[in-house]
């Protein structure tokens, strides 16, 4: 199984972190994202954003009373969190394996990082989701679509196409709340969005 980030991707964010940066900061707020927050994530808790770009979400997640630490692979796009929200923790941490992180949380947030990931890697990066996620903690989980066939973009970055039963199948020790296909109000891209909470036992 391939356990490392894609590195062109993490390749691009990082040399033109700026750039996507202001993107991001260019686009409507992500209203629609920010309502299932605020509905499912446990009030003030302590909260993993994983990959969290240049902090935009970490940032409302903060202003709204979360305990929030954003975390990253690339460390050009840390650098502009840091540089945009002083008041935030940010730390690196790579999916799909997530070594970096020993601790648990009350909810993980993992907004559209998962399609980066080449297929065969995303269950790993599901379970170590999981993993940080503490018993009857939220998970919130979402990904770009990209239809029937990888996708590589001129920049570098990696769309992979898989099936959402790939995802599904991975939570075994959670119940799946929420699971919908539709349009970002943000990028106005196809997005999956998913919100799971951790209620059976691990064996």
């Amino acid at each position: 199984m391939n356990s490392r980030f894609d590195s062109a991707t993490l390749n691009a964010y990082s040399q033109d972190a700026a750039r996507y940066s202001q993107q991001w900061l260019d686009q409507p707020p992500p209203n629609d994202l920010y309502a299932l927050l605020e509905t499912h994530l446990v009030p003030e808790g302590k909260t993993a954003e994983i990959g969290c770009g240049n902090g935009r979400d970490a940032a409302w997640l903060a202003a709204h009373g979360y305990d929030v630490t954003g975390f990253d692979a690339a460390t050009g796009l840390l650098a502009e969190a840091r540089r945009l929200h002083p008041h935030i923790t940010f730390r690196e941490a790579s999916l799909p394996s997530l070594t970096e992180i020993d601790e648990d949380f009350d909810n993980v947030v993992c907004e559209t990082v998962i399609m980066h990931l080449p297929a065969e890697a995303i269950p790993l990066a599901v379970d170590n989701l999981r993993r940080i996620l503490r018993r009857n903690g939220m998970l919130y989980l979402s990904w770009r679509v990209t239809e029937e066939q990888d996708e590589r973009l001129p920049d570098g970055r990696l769309y992979t196409a898989f099936e959402p039963s790939i995802v599904v199948d991975a939570l075994v020790d959670c119940a799946v709340l929420l699971f919908e296909d539709g349009v970002s109000e943000s990028s106005g891209k196809r997005v999956c969005r998913l919100i799971a909470t951790k209620n059976i036992d691990e064996s």
